[in-house]
């Protein structure tokens, strides 16, 4: 068991092996996918190891810890991620604890978290759930008292549900878009999710990462069913194991060693873009400090493939 002393603030992203999804979305390799029996008991007995390791002071003494959960699959149609959430959320030394959901199920059992601590990072998934349905739970969420954002993937083909989206929400709930992966968007189209976004700049193309610095592997932590630790989901190598606290002692900032990142649960933490500052006090859970003019796009370089804007180089 290591002694090292932990930071003041940690930030865990755990995903288990739950992979199974009740939606069809065409950009997800994990649509319709259904886990056996056994899956979901390993999965149930994974979450339910790392919930008890978090709420245990004794693990990370003076550390205050941040949680989010970022399945393969939607956690929130299982009932041992409400459980964990209602439980990690009532705990003092917790500072939030979110999920990524698409908002399939039912709403109601958030009325029994603290909801100064739980939140939600959903996404909103034409063509899987109409807008009725959707806007019906974020209404009622925003009724609850939930902290939360909606996202849309930019496919060309859901531009016109999230405009409908955007000016459904209330002003104070923020709609971001994340880039269709392998997609370029010339200006023209980039501007149209940029209206809906003013924070879209940053997914538009990834960000080159190699040698920078990253909070990730310092004060923010991957982890997985196991309790394996590395430093962010994108990165293989294992730094220990969370629950003999093997880890402790490779905690330290280093830099990216990948070349490039290009999703938002990774490059959020590179020290190099200004988005904890934009996503002061919503970082988990992806909700802006305050929502900010948009940045005027500038013309992609041909050669790069990047715009000119702060933050994406």
């Amino acid at each position: 068991m290591s002694t090292r002393v932990l930071p003041p603030r940690l930030t865990l992203l755990y995903r288990g092996p739950l992979a199974s999804c009740d939606y069809d979305c065409p950009y997800c390799p994990f649509a319709k996918r259904r886990d056996d029996p056994g899956t979901l008991r390993a999965d149930r007995a994974a979450l339910e190891r790392f919930t008890d390791w978090v709420a245990d002071p004794a693990a990370h003494p003076d550390t205050r810890v941040s949680v989010l959960f970022t399945p393969w699959g939607e956690g929130l149609v299982r009932s041992w991620y409400r459980t964990a959430i209602r439980r990690l959320s009532r705990l003092p030394h917790v500072d939030r604890v979110a999920i990524q959901t698409n908002l399939s199920g039912r709403v109601e059992w958030l009325a029994d978290c603290d909801l100064t601590t739980a939140a939600l990072w959903t996404t909103y998934h034409p063509g899987q759930v109409s807008h009725e349905r959707f806007a019906a739970k974020a209404r009622r969420l925003v009724d609850l008292g939930v902290r939360f954002s909606v996202g849309v993937v930019g496919e060309p083909e859901h531009l016109a549900a999230a405009r409908r989206m955007r000016a459904e929400l209330p002003e104070d709930v923020y709609l971001w878009v994340n880039a269709a992966e392998g997609r370029t968007y010339g200006d023209a189209e980039a501007a149209a999710w940029q209206d809906l976004d003013p924070h879209f700049h940053y997914s538009r193309t990834p960000h080159t990462s190699l040698g920078l610095p990253c909070r990730t592997g310092d004060s923010v932590l991957s982890v997985d069913g196991d309790g394996n630790v590395r430093r962010c989901h994108f990165v293989d190598a294992p730094m220990g194991n969370l629950y003999d606290g093997s880890f402790a002692d490779r905690l330290g900032r280093r830099p990216c060693p990948r070349s490039s990142c290009d999703c938002h649960i990774g490059y959020v933490h590179l020290e190099t873009l200004d988005l904890y500052d934009v996503f002061r006090g919503g970082v988990v859970e992806r909700v802006p400090a305050a929502v900010r003019t948009p940045l005027p796009l500038t013309p992609v370089n041909a050669e790069t493939g990047r715009n000119g804007q702060r933050g994406r180089e």
